[in-house]
Order: structure tokens, then sequence, then C-alpha cells
């Protein structure tokens, strides 16, 4: 993609990639979800994840899968407000910046 992701953004599509999942998910499946509308490393998914973990947006438990652990990130109560105000955020801005490629006046 020729546009920058930046970190808010970022944040919102990991969050909303987590709260798809009730119980939660992992690192690597969330990098492939992710991975369906921006191209993402798993070096920059982990500070992403750790971000919102401190901001208590996520919170995270180890769960043994094929004889190892695997970290899996839910969100939280403060993860899901933040994801809505993201995507209110979202829904006018991305509105905005179609109203202008399409050539929509403002006010319309």
């Amino acid at each position: 993609m020729v546009f920058n992701t930046g970190a808010a953004l970022l944040d919102a599509i990991v969050l909303a990639v987590v709260a798809k999942e009730n119980e939660g998910t992992y690192g690597y499946k969330i990098t492939q979800d992710v991975r369906t509308v921006i191209e993402l490393s798993e070096s920059t998914l982990y500070p992403v994840l750790r971000r919102l973990q401190k901001d208590e947006c996520l919170e995270t438990y180890d769960q043994q899968f094929n004889g190892r652990n695997r970290r899996y990130y839910k969100i939280t109560e403060r993860g899901t407000a933040q994801l809505g105000l993201y995507r209110d955020e979202w829904l006018a801005y991305s509105s905005k910046v179609t109203g202008i490629f399409s050539g929509r006046n403002e006010e319309e």
C-alpha cells in the first residue's frame, strides 16, 4: 500500500482483529488477520501489542499448545471503549476523504 499507516490506525486495526475473538487470539494469527488489510511484520506487531497491553486495552494469558505456551491477547473493557472511539473517528475521516476523492462538496 502506498499510504503510510500511523500508530493510531494500526492500534485500531489490531484492536478490531482481537475483538473478533471472544476468548482472545495469539500473535501469529493477529499478524495474518491484519495482513488481510495492510502489510505488517511480526516485529512491527509485538510493540503494538505491548503498547496496547500497557494502556490496558489488551490483557494476556498463556495456554498450552502442542507442548508449548502460546500467549493469547484479549480485548478489555477499556480496549472495547477505545475501539469504539477509533471506529467513530475512522468513519468520519474516511467519509471526508472519500468525498474529496469522489468530488463531492463537503456541505452535501
